[in-house]
């Protein structure tokens, strides 16, 4: 399932005026990756005598961690050997079946030029996500990558965009969050940041609307108007 219960508001954000640093999602926010994803997936279930899904069903259980993600699928006496199966797989697939999705290309260098620090907070492991991040060329505009495997609790908890903060030491006040979640939207909220959804990953835009973003755009290049005088 892609929703999730939302997490109690520490604090109503107001839309930022000086947006110092625009932290991003990664997975159905800045990139596609949901097909290599469901090859690996069909192949961890292939070597496990265990039916092929779909695309769609695949897409609908991303966000929440890749062990996450395999116990989906397999009972969880397998787990473990499944979650290996399918990271072998992943870290070849990656490199060859991914995508950024449209408008990514001119945004981060638009924001770039503003003066805006960029970050990615993802529940991907590190490994996987900043290969994802090389080999789609993209990895230089990030100031910082923090993702599940870096902290104690992931997303929907805010854990990783607090430490972002500390790191860039950027107010919460002064950055943004952009994500296609609902865990999205809470792990914003939980850390007090302004936050933003788009529909172009797992959840729809009826189940982000649900959860309240503080905005809601239908298309990542619209994070542009934030930046506009």
């Amino acid at each position: 399932m892609a929703m999730t219960r939302a997490m109690p508001r520490v604090l109503m954000p107001l839309r930022p005026r000086n947006i110092q640093l625009a932290i991003f999602d990664l997975d159905g926010t800045l990139v596609d990756a949901y097909p290599a994803i469901t090859d690996s997936i069909n192949h961890m279930l292939k070597e496990m005598g265990l039916p092929a899904q779909s695309l769609r069903v695949v897409r609908r259980s991303v966000g929440f961690g890749v062990d996450s993600l395999v116990r989906c699928f397999v009972p969880e006496k397998d787990a473990v050997r499944a979650l290996a199966i399918f990271r072998a797989h992943h870290d070849v697939r990656l490199r060859q079946n991914i995508r950024l999705l449209p408008g990514v290309k001119t945004l981060l260098p638009f924001l770039r030029q503003r003066g805006c620090g960029l970050a990615i907070a993802s529940n991907r492991p590190t490994i996987f996500c900043r290969l994802i991040l090389e080999t789609l060329g993209i990895a230089s505009y990030f100031d910082h990558v923090v993702c599940g495997d870096a902290v104690k609790r992931a997303k929907p908890h805010p854990d990783m965009l607090q430490l972002i903060l500390r790191q860039s030491g950027v107010p919460m006040r002064e950055a943004v969050y952009v994500g296609d979640m609902t865990v999205d939207v809470a792990c914003a909220r939980g850390a007090g940041v302004f936050s933003i959804a788009v529909p172009t990953g797992s959840c729809t835009r009826a189940e982000l609307e649900a959860v309240h973003p503080d905005a809601l755009i239908g298309r990542i290049s619209q994070v542009r108007g934030f930046f506009r005088k």
